[in-house]
């Protein structure tokens, strides 16, 4: 139990600090705090719509947070989800373009393995550099994903536009039967149901399988691992993959139940927000669930902001990254609070 609070008091003490911080930010362009908190709960979790329109939002957060959070697992730093979901959305939507008229049961299942393919190459590719050039995990899923978004704008404008999309260049709509419905009584699609099973399968397999076991060893001393005989390169590009691959499954989710076409939109800030709530989870797959809430929630206050206090809708990515900031710092303070007693223990024995 002491380690599970231990586990709490950092992200629990960067909330605390952000949320301290955000007033004051808020305070000094005139806006009593204590409203811009008492919306924020009303858009968020005030009403039966908010909080439908806040679990829309977990449903890709879960998704692209496990971009993040098994890499992590093997002490990587993986920052590609916004690229992988782009890929994996335009090649869902291309395949559902490609096999149209074909049976349902067919097309969804393709669209879903489709995306979740390009999402496991793009950062695949950035676990093989890293495995085989030495080249930094960070930077190569980053610069991906520029490349990935590169794609879908030359696709969505050139070979796969629709003529009809003339202000906003898009892929043809996907056929009706080609969507993903919403749950039975709630104005919230399948795709919410699809990312807590992931969540669900990944902590499965990272706690309670030899494979998870061994990517944590890997983690923890990648040196011990390898004089201990595991494949640390082969776990490293199928670790990296499978984090690709849920991310590609969020931009399919996205794609069959949000938009209905690949275009623009899949660029919505849904793999930047799921770095920050994989980190605030501590990477821990299970925690990542209520975490992707929290943050779905902060993104459907925002237009409540606007509506009733003139703060831009864009306020709530301010309070996203102070969050970050002080969750770095609060982790960097640990980091050196930890140190001198570390330093002791030897002497104390």
């Amino acid at each position: 139990m002491p380690s599970f609070l231990s586990s709490l008091a950092v992200p629990a003490a960067a909330l605390a600090a952000s949320l301290a911080l955000f007033g004051l930010f808020v305070a000094l362009v005139g806006v009593n705090p204590l409203d811009v908190y008492q919306l924020m709960y009303t858009g968020a979790f005030g009403s039966w719509f908010s909080w439908q329109n806040t679990l829309t939002r977990a449903a890709p957060l879960i998704l692209t947070a496990l971009c993040t959070a098994l890499p992590a697992q093997l002490g990587l730093v993986i920052i590609g989800g916004e690229g992988a979901l782009v890929l994996g959305g335009l090649a869902a939507a291309a395949v559902g373009l490609a096999l149209e008229g074909a049976s349902a049961l067919i097309v969804l299942p393709a669209m879903g393995l489709t995306g979740m393919a390009a999402g496991a190459l793009l950062i695949g590719a950035a676990g093989a550099l890293r495995h085989g050039r030495g080249v930094n995990e960070t930077i190569a899923s980053l610069l991906l994903s520029y490349i990935a978004v590169a794609v879908l704008n030359h696709m969505v404008e050139g070979p796969l536009k629709d003529p009809a999309s003339l202000n906003k260049p898009s892929t043809a709509p996907l056929a009706d039967d080609y969507t993903i419905g919403t749950l039975p009584g709630m104005d919230v699609h399948w795709g919410l149901v699809v990312g807590v099973v992931c969540a669900v399968a990944a902590w499965v397999l990272m706690r309670r399988t030899t494979f998870g076991f061994a990517a944590r060893m890997v983690g923890g001393n990648p040196r011990a691992a390898r004089m201990a005989g595991l494949p640390v390169g082969r776990l490293l590009i199928v670790t990296t993959a499978l984090a690709g691959a849920m991310a590609g499954l969020a931009g399919m989710v996205e794609v069959a139940a949000v938009h209905g076409r690949a275009n623009a939109s899949l660029i919505a800030g849904y793999g930047s927000t799921g770095i920050l709530v994989a980190f605030l989870a501590r990477q821990n797959p299970l925690a990542v669930i209520p975490v992707a809430i929290l943050f779905g929630g902060i993104g459907a206050s925002g237009g409540l902001l606007q509506r009733r206090l003139g703060l831009p809708d864009a306020s709530v990515l301010v309070l996203q990254g102070i969050i970050f900031v002080t969750l770095l710092a609060s982790e960097g303070l640990r980091g050196r609070l930890r140190l001198p007693r570390l330093a002791k223990q030897p002497q104390e024995a």
